[in-house]
């Protein structure tokens, strides 16, 4: 498979849009799936040839950030019967009781799925009973080559005044921690109040030197050449390098973040079975095959990985080497507790 250009949505997303008509709430309904998915975060054309070939209609709902996903699900509005998020959310829902137990062995699919991955989702669903592994990816920094000088191989970038208003980073707080407490030393999923407020403190000193803090749009504003550097997602990075050949991207020698977004079965949902159908219709080697193309995160799919030009294959955008990786943390659920003083501590770098 060669690798195919991405279409860069300018001025792309807002949080809550919906691509299919999701006039439906607390119905139950045999012949549609509810799925709760990251914007923009799926090949259209996957879902209308799933609903094609099984009648099952998709029902189809966006979110931005985990913690709106979560927000919103609680709320109890919606039985959704799919759910795709971040590794760190996966394990809290587990934590809580929320999901049910997925039947593998009526996917015909599933074994398609690479089993290190399955292995690496085991430390956030420890029996990889609840989850089904999606995309994944690292957090690193993009570059202009042409604005920074050499490679900005340390997180330390993202705190130098040569490029102040030049500095774009993630509107999300488990993200923008990360380059902080790794210049520090530290886990990314320590809970120890002190050190966080250490890290609280170099984010403060870092915000003058801020251009913005977004999500999706810094691939646009990078490849745009709005900015010299930009904390980004991976697969994010290498839609922004399409467009733009002076763009880099690396992961900092301090270390970083490896995720991974799997799908869940929320207990809610009223369809348990068309979930499973729509699964294992990912886990198809073409449906998946599709999706990394227009996603471009790394695909734990090994029949989609097989069949990759090895330019593709070796790729260290999309698919890091072991040395790499192994300066990488997955994120942890730290529990409710630290949960709210995470999210305190977001607050305040927001509000000054």
């Amino acid at each position: 498979m060669k690798r195919g250009m991405k279409k860069i949505l300018f001025g792309f997303l807002a949080a809550s849009i919906l691509f299919m008509n999701t006039g439906c709430g607390k119905g139950d309904s045999k012949e549609q799936i509810i799925v709760f998915n990251y914007g923009d975060y799926i090949d259209k054309a996957v879902v209308k040839k799933f609903e094609k070939e099984t009648g099952i209609k998709v029902v189809y709902e966006e979110f931005l950030m985990p913690e709106a996903m979560y927000t919103k699900y609680e709320a109890g509005a919606v039985d959704y019967d799919l759910i795709c998020c971040s590794d760190y959310m996966v394990e809290k829902m587990i934590q809580e009781g929320n999901l049910e137990e997925i039947d593998f062995d009526s996917m015909k699919h599933f074994k398609n799925i690479d089993d290190k991955y399955m292995d690496l989702s085991k430390s956030f669903d420890p029996e990889n009973k609840y989850s089904i592994p999606y995309f994944w990816g690292t957090v690193g920094i993009l570059y202009n080559t042409k604005m920074v000088n050499g490679e900005p191989d340390s997180w330390a970038v993202l705190w130098d005044e040569t490029y102040k208003n030049n500095i774009i980073l993630q509107d999300s707080v488990r993200d923008t921690f990360v380059p902080a407490l790794k210049r520090l030393g530290y886990s990314i999923n320590i809970t120890d109040t002190s050190k966080l407020d250490e890290a609280k403190r170099m984010i403060m000193d870092q915000k003058p030197l801020a251009q913005s803090y977004l999500v999706d749009e810094i691939r646009d504003d990078m490849a745009n050449e709005q900015g010299a550097v930009a904390l980004c997602y991976s697969g994010e990075a290498s839609m922004a390098m399409e467009y733009n050949e002076d763009l880099a991207y690396v992961i900092p020698q301090e270390g970083s973040n490896i995720w991974v977004d799997s799908w869940m079965i929320p207990k809610c949902g009223k369809n348990k079975t068309g979930a499973v159908k729509f699964l294992d219709f990912l886990c198809s080697e073409e449906a998946a095959a599709a999706n990394f193309e227009y996603i471009y995160y790394g695909t734990p799919n090994k029949a989609v990985y097989d069949s990759l030009d090895e330019d593709v294959k070796e790729d260290e955008c999309i698919f890091p080497d072991d040395e790499m990786l192994e300066k990488c943390e997955i994120f942890k659920y730290l529990g409710r507790e630290a949960e709210q003083y995470y999210n305190a501590m977001w607050k305040d770098v927001k509000a000054e």
